[in-house]
């Protein structure tokens, strides 16, 4: 892995892991649901335009179109949608600790259902993940955590593993900043629907929604989906899913930082043993290189 990777890597790490910070702040004056479509919808439209500015066409293939549209709905409208309205019950601390264990899930998944080798430190890192998000869990519960909030938070991370397993389809043969729009506008069109039917339309005006939204468009929206692509199209899912170890750390920090949420003892060493976990689980995936032969030929 080469420096532009790494960079690349805690680049997108930071940026994923700032959104739920940015998304309480517009869910505390905007319906959530509609606030999500339209961010998508102006999201998309930039890729688009990006994309046909590079030179790039609407012309995938058919791989590429089933991936992009798994992922739009999985990610875009499953996963955000339900996040973006469990955090108006929860904090974006906990929200990013549920999704940060993405991962975990997708090692799961793999080895109970796609029935994957995973060696005994890829299984020691999901016991670990599990410890963790249990001791955090308990925790939160004990402490009064909204239960259908913290559900959502549940179902979206699944809907997020989901999307992950379909991205090595999306990210293979070019035209990625066209996918990304794409499945963005695909996100926005599953969303608007959902909040014409079901969310009522109220919206408190003030410069910190703006900033928000504007933030949460460009920067984890458009930036930090588009480094994701580019990262995997790189170095491939499993070295890139690598660096989600680190969104624990990010979440909760930001979310301190610029919310003032507060942590326990007990929150601090769940994201640590989660952390752990993760870098285990996804160290165990790692190509093993072959000693160079012995002797001369």
């Amino acid at each position: 892995m080469n420096l532009r990777a790494i960079g690349m890597g805690l680049a997108f790490a930071l940026m994923w892991s700032s959104a739920f910070t940015s998304a309480r702040v517009i869910v505390a004056y905007a319906p959530p649901v509609a606030s999500l479509s339209l961010r998508f919808l102006v999201s998309g439209v930039l890729g688009v335009g990006i994309a046909l500015a590079l030179g790039q066409t609407f012309r995938l293939t058919r791989a590429q179109w089933r991936a992009t549209i798994i992922f739009g709905v999985c990610q875009n409208a499953l996963y955000l949608g339900l996040n973006f309205v469990a955090m108006q019950w929860v904090e974006a601390s906990l929200a990013s600790i549920i999704a940060s264990t993405m991962p975990l899930m997708v090692a799961l998944a793999g080895w109970v259902v796609f029935r994957e080798k995973l060696p005994l430190l890829g299984i020691i890192g999901l016991v670990m993940g599990v410890a963790g998000v249990a001791l955090i869990m308990g925790a939160r519960i004990e402490a009064g955590v909204d239960r259908t909030g913290l559900a959502l938070c549940l179902l979206g991370a699944a809907a997020l593993t989901v999307a992950t397993l379909s991205v090595r389809g999306a990210s293979s043969g070019g035209n990625v900043m066209m996918i990304v729009g794409l499945q963005m506008l695909v996100g926005s069109a599953c969303l608007a629907v959902t909040a014409v039917l079901f969310e009522p339309f109220h919206i408190v005006w003030s410069w910190q929604l703006i900033v928000a939204f504007v933030y949460t468009t460009l920067i984890p929206g458009l930036a930090a989906t588009w480094v994701w692509f580019t990262l995997v199209n790189q170095i491939g899912t499993i070295k890139a899913s690598t660096f989600h170890f680190l969104n624990p750390f990010f979440g909760v920090a930001i979310a301190a930082a610029l919310l003032g949420e507060k942590l326990g003892p007990l929150d601090v060493i769940g994201v640590v043993v989660i952390a752990a976990g993760i870098l285990a689980v996804q160290m165990s995936k790692q190509p093993q290189i072959a000693p160079p032969p012995s002797g001369s030929d």
